[in-house]
């Protein structure tokens, strides 16, 4: 099973501003490059891509939590 991680510790954002939809859910397709998610770093945003091909099985992090560079993110079935 893949996942996609962090590559930077930041506060980890599931849509790109409070009143847009979540990048993606549970359940949805994704393909290699598609933004799944931001990292904020000291008022910096920096996108959280998909390296690959899948279905998101998995959201392992909720919107606003800490992260750190290399924590699985989500998993792709």
């Amino acid at each position: 099973m893949a996942t996609v991680k962090a590559h930077l510790p930041g506060t980890f954002y599931r849509r790109p501003d409070p009143e847009s939809e979540p990048y993606v859910n549970e359940g949805d397709t994704v393909s290699a490059g598609d933004v799944v998610g931001i990292i904020e770093v000291m008022k910096s945003f920096h996108e959280v891509k998909s390296e690959e091909d899948g279905t998101v099985s998995k959201i392992l992090v909720e919107n606003e939590d800490a992260v750190d560079a290399g924590q699985e993110v989500l998993e792709l079935g």
